[in-house]
């Protein structure tokens, strides 16, 4: 069959809202044929949709035929095809993967709504909406954040709830602040936190098994004012903080590009994750390491270890912190919170909800 370009964009024409109308079908163009995963030189018409079923699935009307007008057709599976949006933007709901912050720093991201004592709450980072434990709680969080626009008080979604302080060696552990509960007038951080919007850098990420024999010190701070289970002095479990929407009507539990979280599992060697943040939008990978020992940089001189965490490859960016990593099933994982040029480090989502005392 000798088709020539002309006469496939003009068949295209005639039958397109023909084909438009079939089940499932949400575009069609001209393109080459592909045969086996490889493309062919034939040209046809092909249909993306939004999945593939066999035909014997289908009943006779609704199948695609194999040629129209003489022009070989080619169905790909596409999924659902969506705008992109603009993660920078303000939204009112306020979804997952969009940009949010503590009144005093640049951006981050907002990973979703877990709930405590029957009240809704935003999960990100304590460096998003604590300020790296510089804030108070009954600070403004805005969406968004303040270096996408954000200004208080027109732009305010929430305020801090609860922070787990983050214990930088040193002589800059951040002392007895942080805490609240969820949504008390407790005090807010200590000193010692520095301002940055995104993702922290990792200076160095090393596998290695902690025993509970080895944890020695608790992290301070938990969701019920006590411990949080003991780890080794200085080092750390999460970067995690709560902030309490001021209506609930102002939050949403989708997640850009992702839809609705369907539950927790636990993150294991290989596998597939993705995330949905502020800067790099929806991105994939895979879990490369677990048990994971890191020493991150959140300037200022300042540098925390972290243990137990979970590291994957290059899917994150600056500004992506606090994004919610999730199983191609969409079930939580962990929260996002450091990275380089080629890894992402996420804390365990089972740590996260047990030290603020949260669940989905």
């Amino acid at each position: 069959m000798n088709n020539t370009l002309e006469s496939c964009r003009a068949t295209l024409k005639r039958r397109c809202e023909d084909l438009l109308a079939h089940p499932n079908v949400v575009a069609v163009g001209v393109g080459y044929k592909v045969t086996d995963g490889k493309r062919t030189n034939t040209l046809s018409i092909v249909c993306s949709v939004v999945k593939k079923v066999r035909s014997s699935e289908l009943a006779p009307e609704d199948r695609i035929p194999p040629a129209v007008d003489d022009i070989p057709t080619d169905v790909v599976e596409t999924g659902v095809i969506r705008a992109f949006a603009d993660r920078t933007a303000r939204y009112r709901p306020s979804p997952g993967g969009c940009s949010i912050g503590h009144v005093e720093i640049t951006a981050g991201t907002l990973g979703c709504l877990v709930r405590k004592n029957g009240q809704t709450y935003i999960l990100s980072n304590n460096h998003v909406l604590a300020n790296s434990n510089a804030a108070r709680v009954g600070d403004p969080i805005l969406q968004p954040g303040p270096i996408d626009g954000g200004r208080f008080p027109q732009d305010q979604i929430a305020t801090l709830a609860q922070f787990i302080p983050i214990s930088f060696p040193g002589g800059s552990d951040p002392g007895n602040g942080g805490g609240g509960d969820g949504g008390s007038d407790g005090g807010g951080g200590g000193g010692g936190g520095s301002c940055i919007g995104g993702a922290a850098s990792v200076v160095n990420g090393v596998s290695r098994l902690f025993g509970s024999k080895n944890r020695l010190q608790v992290v301070r701070g938990s969701a019920s004012g006590g411990t949080t289970g003991s780890v080794r002095a200085a080092d750390n479990l999460v970067d995690a903080a709560l902030a309490r929407p001021l209506n609930a009507s102002d939050v949403t539990n989708n997640v850009l590009d992702i839809g609705t979280i369907q539950g927790q599992a636990a993150g294991t060697l290989g596998l597939a994750v993705k995330k949905s943040g502020r800067t790099t939008e929806l991105t994939s990978g895979e879990i490369i390491q677990i048990d994971v020992v890191a020493s991150v940089s959140y300037g200022a001189g300042l540098t925390a270890r972290f243990v137990d965490q979970l590291m994957a490859g290059a899917m994150s960016q600056g500004g992506d912190s606090g994004s919610a990593v999730l199983d191609t099933n969409n079930r939580i994982v962990g929260l996002l919170f450091a990275g380089s040029t080629s890894t992402t480090i996420i804390n365990r989502i089972e740590n996260v909800f047990s030290t603020l005392g949260v669940t989905l």
